[in-house]
């Protein structure tokens, strides 16, 4: 394979695993040429029109307009990634998770919305294409990272996986370059760290389409690689996620893998849903020692809310779509599934030797988030999302979506006892994830606000929705009405002030 080719293996590798909401399946087991693909495509492409339409320009706007109050303790920046396609010629030759990455960005201080900005990330590519000068040497598999933008000791990194390195940028969003954690970093990264504060590590599971394994990575408080462990793994699947404990490291081994010939095609996503390969689940100790694997039913699993230890076993909750599932799509510019995503629970038995599974919660939601400081700990409140144009845009055309699948509402979760809140959004206002921030001095687990971007169908654009987590179906305390649109998209975060 030629090094051209190799790097557009790893383009399609790293941006189709990138997507959160759908992390990446792949084209169906007998996979068409791009050509035939690009034949049966019809002329509309739901992941370039409506809630996910790229917008054109970069904003900045100061003292934004607020409906209701801010509260007054929520000081820092609220951040979301995506894709957003800049300069597209053909739509044919484009697939949603291929988009550059842009960070959208609203700074909250003492009652105030100082600002918001929208900025590409500034890859080798995407600085061309903006005609501006790329400091430094381009890194190996460059790419403006898509999917999720967290805080690092201090550092705002965007982030992609199976490739790219991750992008700093500064607290304006301006794009400072590549990075890599003070030069421990070699081989690719992910887009789902987790973040044990207890412990003051950052963990990661690498993958890579030329590796016959997959990376374990811990990163010490020191802000370096201190230990990767080298877990055999056949087929070169995508990890898109993966979930943290206090003794183990949860592995989910999909039947989504790498299509050598695909990528030799040139398809855009070489990736495919493999029948032959088993779905397991693995658990690698964080004290060291083999990982042990269970068997269990295929699904595509999406996203992790959070794990903990119950005893010998160990408790996951995620959202999974039914399988097969097919990131790369058929006809379409993105991802499908003829199911929805839900909310589940895997409990994992050592003793018994088995999985056990239960469905949380039915109704279609995506983008599952939890109380960040309670990562692989045990947790009681849950926040996902529903929005209708991103369950209609991954649903095959052939799908049944239920009637409630065309609603839009952010949903809160009280997992023990089984209750859910739902606070309901009008029909066009689509929501995306919503991260849930403690407030100042907070005891109870949800004593704190939920915090979303949701688009205003009346203005064309995007409010910054503050919910109170204990509130909340009650009126959002305020809606922080920015310039532009913020497009369906990935993962974001709260960046609290120092």
């Amino acid at each position: 394979m030629t090094d051209h080719t190799r790097r557009t293996v790893l383009r399609g590798a790293a941006l189709t695993a990138a997507a959160g909401m759908v992390g990446g399946a792949g084209l169906p087991a007998a996979a068409a040429t791009r050509s035939a693909a690009t034949a049966s495509r019809p002329s509309h492409h739901p992941f370039l029109e409506g809630a996910f339409k790229p917008v054109t320009e970069e904003l900045t706007a100061f003292d934004l307009p607020v409906t209701g109050r801010i509260p007054r303790d929520l000081n820092g920046r609220f951040l979301r990634n995506g894709p957003n396609v800049l300069g597209l010629e053909d739509p044919l030759a484009h697939h949603w998770m291929l988009g550059d990455g842009m960070v959208h960005g609203v700074r909250l201080r003492e009652g105030r919305a100082e600002w918001y900005r929208n900025r590409w990330v500034r890859s080798s590519q995407v600085a061309r294409k903006l005609g501006e000068p790329y400091p430094g040497p381009v890194p190996p598999d460059d790419f403006p990272c898509n999917t999720h933008v967290i805080p690092y000791r201090g550092r705002i990194l965007a982030l992609q996986e199976s490739g790219p390195l991750p992008y700093e940028l500064d607290h304006d969003l301006n794009t400072v370059g590549p990075y890599d954690f003070r030069g421990t970093l070699t081989g690719a990264f992910t887009a789902h760290t987790k973040f044990d504060a207890a412990a003051g590590e950052l963990h990661a599971i690498a993958y890579y389409p030329a590796w016959d394994h997959v990376r374990h990575h811990v990163i010490d408080p020191t802000g370096r690689v201190v230990r990767t462990t080298r877990i055999p793994v056949a087929d070169a699947p995508m990890m898109h996620d993966f979930a943290l404990t206090e003794r183990y490291v949860v592995i989910f081994d999909l039947p989504v893998t790498f299509d050598p010939a695909g990528a030799e095609r040139g398809d855009l996503v070489p990736y495919v849903w493999n029948d032959r390969h088993p779905m397991r689940v693995g658990l690698l100790p964080r004290a060291g020692g083999p990982v042990r694997w269970f068997e269990a039913d295929p699904v595509f699993y999406s996203h992790t809310l959070n794990a903990y230890d119950e005893g010998a076993s160990v408790v996951v909750d995620m959202t999974t779509y039914p399988a097969p599932f097919f990131v790369a799509g058929r006809g379409t510019d993105g991802p499908y599934d003829a199911g929805t995503a839900s909310l589940r629970r895997w409990t994992i038995d050592p003793v018994q030797g088995c999985v056990r599974t239960r469905v949380l919660d039915d109704r279609p939601q995506e983008f599952p988030r939890v109380r960040e400081e309670l990562v692989s700990r045990r947790h009681r409140y849950a926040y996902t999302a529903a929005a209708a144009d991103m369950t209609l845009a991954y649903l095959a055309e052939d799908g049944n979506p239920p009637d409630r699948a065309f609603g839009n509402a952010l949903i809160k979760h009280d997992l023990p006892r089984g209750n859910t809140q739902v606070h309901r959004l009008p029909r066009g206002a689509a929501a995306g994830e919503a991260v849930f921030v403690p407030a100042e001095g907070a005891g109870a687990e949800d004593d704190g606000y939920t915090l979303a971007y949701v688009h205003d169908p009346g203005r064309g654009a995007a409010d910054l929705v503050v919910l109170a987590a204990q509130d909340f179906t009650g009126e959002p305390l305020a809606r922080i009405h920015l310039p532009g649109r913020v497009p369906l998209g990935f993962h974001g975060s709260w960046i609290p002030d120092a």
